[in-house]
């Protein structure tokens, strides 16, 4: 079996695969695209970093490629719609370089509050300026970390060592606790009031793009400091330039940004920030544990067919994948619409399968069903295989109940959310055992297609309503597809779901929200 190597990795890794016998490694670097189209039809698997594309005619000339291994955690550039239809596993290395990660996220952290970078070029120039570089001590200050996973935890669990205060958000967080210290979990808004210095460990999503913009540094204290290592454009760049420039921020430190490279950014020009190019995983030793981490995962697969951090596809078996398809495509759906209409922290999620899907092996499906309810906050990191772990990492409990009848359907999947204000309960079905349906939200039967761009709105039951939305919505040549109303009672509230041709902006939904009796309007993307 031929095993392509696209960008340079680790050596270990190269080794690990040429050891066994049955492999052919070809490292092949710097190729062109036509170059790889004319060589794909003969490879078996292929490794790449970031810097080749895997686009969509590759992947369908690739008549023998089974997997595409990507050593690290970003997967853009792979086209995965394209890999999924056609059958070849997309793989990625989610976790190998967490420490790195935070080791360059506590680094910045310190340079931004002991001015080093500044003072270095200072002292380089020929000036001696002590007095001019006055710092700040770390100890004793607080940090709030927003985002909670492996890395953000790893960044809290250093932080602790070094004598600071640690606060967290987190909404799939309840408690966290690290070694001998602790963890205050408490909303966004709490975190950036009192924090002195403030770290963002979350994936960049319609959720978090802009997350830390002008609303958000208006409640952070005056003088503190913001830590970008994470995704450009999660912090809003020129929101953070005239916090600078106001002196409202007493520094930035970025890894990330909007556009990359991002050429002569005005946030060079402050000297209170401090700026690195990407470094998040650039280490020897990061780099050779991805490395490792792929091949593993490429050799398991090739030779026995075990799929590990697969972005795209469950481990089960070819014929258990057939009969479970269409059921895993509901389930991520039903996950996916609780993930994006959901406010506030999940305690616990319970999946009841009944009637036929009863029968079938229930774990990939709820492992779908998580992949779509964290997806909103991990973005590329969850996938089928690692969704579970990912959500008991967050406290989060999951519960699998099975019952013999589906009531009025010859199949059903419920998914019911106890979160801190109350609970939240979809479910669906199949149409024809193939297509997924919504035929419950909350105490709203009904029968709505997961599918696009769909807005789900609930209003006071008065004449106008659903005109009033279909204007506005016109008026910003948004056409609707489908719509579907849902009613408690007579005079009492309704709820719309309304299927659309492309999203709606930020500022639209703001509007549609203050129409009229409108009680709450989100979107959700499937």
């Amino acid at each position: 079996m031929k095993i392509a190597v696209l960008d340079k990795v680790g050596e270990a890794g190269l080794e690990l695969l040429r050891s066994e016998p049955s492999f052919e490694v070809i490292e092949r670097l710097g190729l062109s695209t036509d170059e790889i189209l004319a060589a794909v039809g003969e490879w078996d698997a292929i490794v790449v970093r970031s810097g080749v594309k895997i686009t969509a005619d590759i992947l369908e000339a690739g008549e023998r490629l089974r997997v595409v291994g990507r050593a690290g955690i970003g997967v853009d550039n792979i086209d995965i719609e394209t890999a999924s239809r056609l059958g070849i596993v997309v793989m990625n290395t989610p976790d190998s370089n967490a420490i790195t990660t935070a080791e360059l996220t506590v680094s910045l952290m310190m340079a931004l509050a002991r001015k080093i970078p500044a003072a270095d070029a200072s002292l380089r120039a020929g000036r001696w300026e002590r007095s001019r570089f006055l710092g700040s001590e770390v100890f004793g200050k607080t940090l709030g970390v927003i985002g909670l996973g492996r890395i953000g935890s790893m960044v809290a669990e250093r932080a602790l060592g070094l004598g600071m205060r640690v606060v967290g958000f987190d909404p799939y967080v309840e408690t966290a606790r690290l070694g001998a210290g602790e963890i205050r979990i408490t909303e966004l808004d709490e975190v950036l009031r009192v924090s002195d210095f403030i770290t963002v460990h979350t994936p960049l999503n319609d959720k978090t793009r802009g997350l830390i913009g002008t609303d958000a540094i208006a409640k952070m204290k005056n003088g503190a400091r913001v830590i970008n290592v994470a995704r450009g454009g999660i912090v809003d760049e020129v929101a953070l330039e005239k916090a600078l420039q106001s002196g409202k921020l007493a520094g930035a430190a970025l890894d990330v940004f909007q556009r990359e490279p991002p050429g002569d950014h005005p946030l060079f020009q402050i000297e209170n920030t401090v700026v690195t190019p990407h470094l998040g995983a650039s280490t020897e030793e990061a780099q050779e544990k991805v490395a490792v981490a792929i091949a593993v995962q490429i050799r398991d697969l090739l030779l026995d067919g075990t799929i590990l951090n697969a972005v795209n596809v469950p481990s089960v078996s070819a014929t258990e994948l057939e009969r479970l398809r269409p059921y895993l495509s509901l389930c991520e759906r039903l996950g996916a619409f609780c993930g994006q209409t959901t406010d506030g922290t999940i305690r616990s999620c319970t999946i009841e399968y009944a009637g036929e899907v009863a029968q079938l092996e229930t774990a990939p499906l709820t492992n779908a069903v998580l992949k779509g309810l964290l997806a909103p906050q991990l973005g590329e990191r969850v996938n089928a295989v690692n969704a579970r772990h990912l959500a008991a990492e967050r406290g989060l409990r999951i519960a699998e109940a099975t019952a013999d009848s589906g009531a009025d359907f010859v199949t059903l999947v419920t998914v019911r959310l106890e979160i801190e204000a109350g609970s939240h309960t979809v479910a669906g079905t199949l149409l024809g055992r193939r297509h997924p349906r919504l035929v419950r939200i909350d105490d709203y039967q009904l029968d709505a297609l997961p599918e696009g761009a769909t807005l789900v709105t609930r209003n006071a039951d008065r004449p106008g309503v659903i005109g009033a939305i279909g204007t506005l919505l016109g008026q910003n040549s948004i056409n609707i597809s489908r719509l579907q109303l849902g009613l408690q009672n007579h005079g009492g509230a309704a709820l719309a779901v309304i299927n659309i041709d492309s999203p709606v902006s930020p500022d639209l939904l703001t509007e549609l929200r203050q129409l009229e009796h409108i009680l709450s309007a989100d979107q959700v993307v499937f």
